[in-house]
């Protein structure tokens, strides 16, 4: 008969061991976290003895809640098995779908003899890394999931096995291809340039002499024009320093594999864009491109995607919210729209690849200040695109920089005629983006939505500009838990403009304020007078979007006039207080 025993971690409180008799129901070296523990509790285990000594060592709130919700015999709940290989052996892993993945991280080290703190990854037989979250696909146990240690020096012996090898074919590509011979001949021709050099020295110092005398006269001809040639801009577009100039060497970043369960999520407004790092959002956004058939339709170079979302991502700046995170978002939204309107039945291919194009780049370098900073301070960017639309400008720019670099050209292999087609038309659509053109935009869409006409290009292109506009500003559409994090990174935004404007001495917009705006205020309006009108104007043509889209607007407003309505009476008590401490002064 094998003893029962338990090792509890004090801090999630999972159970880390359990051996029981040969009748028990939960075997050695298995793994639970503390809901997949009352789960099986649920469920009734046959092991009476084990079943008290996890009641002993595990009571939280959040077993007894699992439990409960196990005895209704509710699927959701149900807990996922992986299954491992650790030294030869397997061992099998329970934990609940509500597990932090800091948690299931602390189960995977212990499962597999490995310190807590230690970062790990979990890779599949084939070597591809799985994503360790509650969503991460199971196995079974013929096909084994390894745990591994993210350690530099562990490949120390087949490094040097390498470096042998290399000299060794060095070594033989010296002899075959007469290396030294040829260093001898370039270095012999070198000498020589060097020399002709030399002789022509003459022939430069005269160039630059010319080009001395030139400045000069045209010094004169503006003195004596009496006004300057210059630009009195405080930028200088000169500045080599200023220009943008996207990495090259970009390293490749880890495959993980998605889960159906996050493949179908990426689909849905829900999605919460906050679990996840960039290395997984950048895998999201290749997905996205593979399953909509881009990469086919364009004849893409998977490694060449791979580079150009590495230098979008290089490209977005760490400010509060004009983040990478904000362009996963609103392109997340835009394939959620695709999928969730049938645009792939209504519109062209080279259309999704528009719209989830100018989706990814439309903020590229975002400098955290809006265009009413840029205009009023007269920056560079304001001063070259002559104060319109001076950002969306610099997306637009930016976007096409990076495309023009051979390394990142994911339309290398389209058509000229075509290329300038897709080029024009992501323009248009990041231009779009300016909230200054907004009133006009949707006019425009809602002349054509009642006799709308999928096969009339201008229809279809004002639709293109309102889709990616929606997606935009669409974060009130998702669950308040994921939509309120981003008031609060926008409103930081927004005071560290307002802040400069004040020091700078410009005009503040009240919007910006830290001392008047409330995010109740900020919210209110921007919902009942922006996105509600827009999204109702988009459920004319797919009647889909009132459920999905635009009810949980309609919600969102009803929250915040709640919060208004408290922050109101919290401020209304103090000044009534206020008025009736001076009327009792004034009746002494």
């Amino acid at each position: 008969m094998a003893p029962h025993s338990a090792e509890v971690c004090n801090s999630c409180r999972s159970v880390e061991k359990l051996t029981c008799n040969k009748e028990g129901t939960i075997t050695d070296t298995s793994y639970f976290s503390p809901g997949s523990l009352a789960l099986l509790r649920g469920r009734g285990s046959s092991c009476k003895k084990n079943s008290s000594l996890l009641t002993d060592s595990c009571q939280t709130p959040c077993c007894a809640g699992e439990g409960s919700a196990m005895g209704t015999s509710s699927s959701s709940y149900t807990p996922k098995t992986i299954y491992l290989d650790v030294d030869g052996k397997i061992q099998k892993v329970i934990f609940s779908r509500h597990c932090s993945p800091c948690d299931i991280r602390e189960l995977l080290c212990s499962s597999s003899n490995i310190p807590r703190s230690s970062a790990i990854m979990l890779v599949d037989p084939e070597g591809a890394l799985v994503s360790i979250d509650p969503t991460m696909p199971t196995n079974s146990h013929r096909n084994l999931y390894k745990v591994m240690p993210l350690c530099t020096g562990q490949l120390g012996e087949k490094e040097d096995m390498f470096q042998n090898v290399l000299s060794q074919v060095a070594d033989q590509f010296s002899r075959a291809f007469r290396i030294n011979e040829l260093k001898t001949e370039v270095t012999n021709r070198l000498a020589m340039l060097e020399k002709r050099v030399e002789l022509e020295g003459l022939k430069v110092v005269e160039i630059e002499s010319c080009k001395n005398d030139l400045k000069k006269l045209r010094d004169e001809m503006e003195t004596k024009g009496g006004r300057s040639l210059t630009c009195t801009c405080k930028y200088n577009f000169y500045d080599d320093g200023k220009k943008l100039s996207p990495r090259r060497d970009v390293p490749s970043y880890p495959k993980y594999t998605l889960s159906q369960e996050t493949i179908e999520a990426l689909k849905k407004p829900t999605f919460d864009i906050w679990h996840w790092e960039h290395n997984e959002m950048l895998s999201c956004l290749e997905y996205m491109y593979h399953d909509l058939g881009l990469v086919k339709e364009f004849n893409m170079n998977p490694i060449t995607l791979k580079r150009w979302l590495l230098g979008i991502q290089e490209n977005y700046r760490s400010n509060p919210f004009h983040n990478f995170r904000h362009c996963f978002c609103v392109s997340q939204m835009m394939y959620g729209m695709i999928h969730l309107c049938c645009l792939q039945e209504k519109l062209t291919l080279t259309d999704m690849g528009i719209l989830m194009t100018a989706a990814v780049c439309h903020d590229l370098d975002h400098p955290g200040y809006n265009n009413t900073y840029q205009i009023n301070a007269r920056t560079e960017l304001a001063v070259r695109y002559n104060d319109i639309s001076p950002l969306e400008n610099h997306h637009c720019a930016v976007a096409f920089q990076i495309i023009s670099l051979p390394e990142c050209n994911i339309f290398a292999n389209v058509e000229s005629e075509d290329f300038k087609q897709i080029r024009q038309a992501v323009i248009t659509l990041i231009l779009a983006t300016d909230m200054a053109r907004h009133g006009e935009i949707l006019d425009s869409f809602k002349q054509k939505v009642d006799i709308f006409d999928f096969t009339n290009e201008e229809h279809v292109k004002c639709l293109k500009m309102v889709l990616i506009k929606c997606c935009d500003i669409s974060n009130e559409v998702r669950p308040t838990e994921v939509a309120e994090p981003w008031v609060d990174c926008l409103l930081e935004e927004y005071f560290m403009q307002s802040d400069r404007e004040k020091a700078e001495g410009l005009p503040v917009a009240p919007f910006m304020d830290r001392d008047k705006v409330t995010k109740p205020t900020a919210q209110i309006g921007f919902i009942k007078f922006v996105l509600i009108p827009m999204f109702e104007s988009v459920m004319k043509l797919f009647p889909q979007v009132e459920e999905i889209m635009v009810q949980p607007l309609r919600d969102s407003r009803d929250h915040y006039e709640v919060l208004k309505q408290i922050d109101d009476s919290l401020t209304d008590e103090p000044k009534k207080k206020t008025e009736s401490l001076s009327l009792g002064g004034k009746k002494k």
